[in-house]
């Protein structure tokens, strides 16, 4: 019985860990080597006409020098803003820290596409309200600012792709070794002196890291280039590859797909520079004695620095969370905003139409899968990292990590023509197709989540209770599930809230009866219906803050969408 109890053990385990590593096989490995694959072999012969076809065309290189220009100029401009931040909030005694390291993230709360809506509204050149403030105030012959431009395109990608690098300079400058920074100060450096010579130096590993991440959301965006970009004929590698696919015949998805892997070798190709890189330098910011890091005394420019703090939060959170809003409460957009020209009404049609119901329905019923079965496939995918030692386990993990490292358009483009029945599964224009796509982007999410909060879990707890006689899968129900359920609540909706909104896969994945609120909310803006657009932001907004605040209050701030 002991021996036919150790199989049973061994086979329950293995069973669902394989059955997790299958399914990541299928619709991660498969998808992608089958869309290089495609890209330059037809009818089994290598041919690399669409390259030449593609590249031949001067839309699609200047799509790709657009990219790579606004990917870097959105990057140092990230980093010229996120850095001071992150040193105001980790560094110094600015009073209101912990509000103003919330207000700095908030803008990754907000769906792209829905602060690039907000953006158009507010400095659109003719209707936009601050051009049209900034008119009348200063008797301006003709506004100010044009959002429709690569000045505006660069503007919006940087307010909503810069808390990539907030987040990890953050929390680098606060775990980092004081230890230099006291030596440097203790021999005559001023605050500003020890920060150049001694802070940055140490701080260049987290620099780049977040860099580089800024450097490729930007480059993979598709919302806020289609929004901004699109109307003042900036294109970049994304709107040039939804393009093709739009064409709907086999030649223009073969060009989509050779743009598509010039995109995925990009981005690939930087996060495996930015590893290797990072792995040769040897840069310690994290000693074995205390990490509390130095606080430095603003003293008399205290103050100023708070009123710096608010301004940004002003300008890049309340001011377009306030356009959206009050957009959406407007009766007459050719009369004066005051309380007359104001109402809920216009909320009743999008609450009671079929036409925004059901895209509705379809987001919370992929986001819902998707969040499910990715929770489920981290869990043992997190499990067999984390808990076991056989060879290979980190293989899984990686390739969440690759289905998120991946561009959105890309995955899309990958599942379309993998599992249009080429392969013998036909999932176009389903709801299922939509599932996956936001499984595969979105679950590295849960995995790390879940890894966090399984490696603090004791292998005796485990060992007692198979000891004990208990089965493998009544030892992970009763005790390593209970333990580990807030990360899991957590992970699961760190899926469902990018799921519920996404933009750029459901735009090239959707069907006639799958449209989403992404697509929904991207078509009402497209086609001049700006306010039936505000109010669908405004209840997006809400909905994921709401699931913020859940998963802030289960991990106890430590984790945030």
């Amino acid at each position: 019985m002991g021996v036919k109890g150790a199989l049973s053990r061994l086979d329950a385990k293995w069973l669902v860990i394989l059955g997790s590593v299958g399914v990541l096989v299928i619709f991660v490995v498969v998808p992608m080597v089958y869309l290089v694959i495609n890209s330059f072999i037809v009818d089994g012969v290598v041919d690399f006409d669409n390259y030449k076809t593609v590249y031949s065309k001067i839309v699609n290189w200047e799509a790709l020098m657009n990219t790579f220009k606004l990917s870097l100029l959105v990057m140092i401009l990230s980093l010229i803003i996120s850095f001071p931040l992150a040193w105001l909030v980790g560094r110094t005694n600015m009073p209101g820290k912990g509000f103003f390291r919330t207000t700095f993230v908030a803008t990754y709360m907000i769906p792209p596409y829905v602060g690039a809506i907000a953006w158009t509204q507010l400095l659109n050149p003719s209707v936009g309200f601050v051009n049209t403030m900034l008119v009348h105030m200063f008797n301006l012959s003709s506004s100010p600012f044009n959002i429709y431009s690569m000045g505006g395109l660069v503007w919006v990608l940087t307010l909503f792709y810069s808390p990539f690098a907030f987040i990890t300079i953050s929390r680098a400058l606060e775990k980092m070794d004081p230890t230099l920074e006291e030596a440097a100060r203790i021999s005559g450096a001023s605050p500003l002196r020890a920060l150049c010579d001694v802070t940055l130096p140490l701080m260049f590993p987290s620099i780049l890291a977040g860099g580089l991440l800024v450097f490729i959301a930007a480059g993979s965006c598709f919302g806020i280039p289609s929004i901004v970009g699109m109307p003042a004929q900036i294109e970049v590698l994304t709107t040039r590859i939804v393009t093709y696919v739009y064409m709907g015949d086999s030649k223009g998805i073969r060009d989509a797909t050779a743009l598509a892997v010039s995109l995925m070798l990009v981005a690939n190709s930087i996060l495996f520079f930015m590893t290797m890189m990072l792995g040769k330098k040897d840069y310690v910011t994290i000693g074995g004695k205390s990490t509390r890091p130095n606080i430095v005394d603003l003293g008399v420019w205290k103050w100023a620095a708070v009123a710096v703090a608010v301004t940004y939060g002003l300008v890049t959170v309340f001011l377009p969370i306030a356009s959206i809003f009050v957009s959406s409460l407007i009766k007459t957009y050719s009369q004066p905003i005051n309380l007359s020209n104001l109402t809920f009404e216009n909320w009743l049609p999008v609450i009671q139409s079929s036409q925004f119901i059901v895209p509705i329905k379809n987001s919370f019923i992929t986001a819902t899968a998707a969040a499910t079965i990715s929770t489920v496939i981290a869990v043992f995918v997190s499990y067999l990292a984390i808990k076991t030692r056989a060879k290979g386990r980190f293989i899984p993990d990686v390739l969440s990590t690759l289905g998120g490292a991946t561009p959105s358009v890309v995955i899309a483009l990958a599942l379309i023509i993998t599992f249009s029945g080429n392969l013998g599964l036909n999932l176009y224009s389903t709801l299922a197709i939509l599932v996956v796509g936001y499984m595969v982007k979105y679950l590295t999410m849960s995995v790390r989540t879940i890894s966090a909060s399984l490696s603090q879990v004791h292998a005796s707890l485990e060992e007692a209770a198979l000891n004990s006689g208990a089965s493998w899968l009544r030892t992970c129900k009763d005790i390593m599930l209970p333990l580990i359920a807030p990360s899991i609540v957590a992970g699961w909706f760190l899926v469902f809230m990018p799921s519920f909104y996404e933009l750029t896969m459901s735009i090239i994945l959707y069907g006639a009866k799958t449209k989403t609120i992404g697509v929904l909310l991207y078509e009402l803006q497209t086609y001049a219906d700006p306010q039936s657009a505000s109010v669908l932001s405004v209840l997006v907004l809400i909905i994921v803050l709401a699931g913020n605040l859940i998963i802030r209050k289960l991990t106890k701030g430590s984790v945030g969408i």
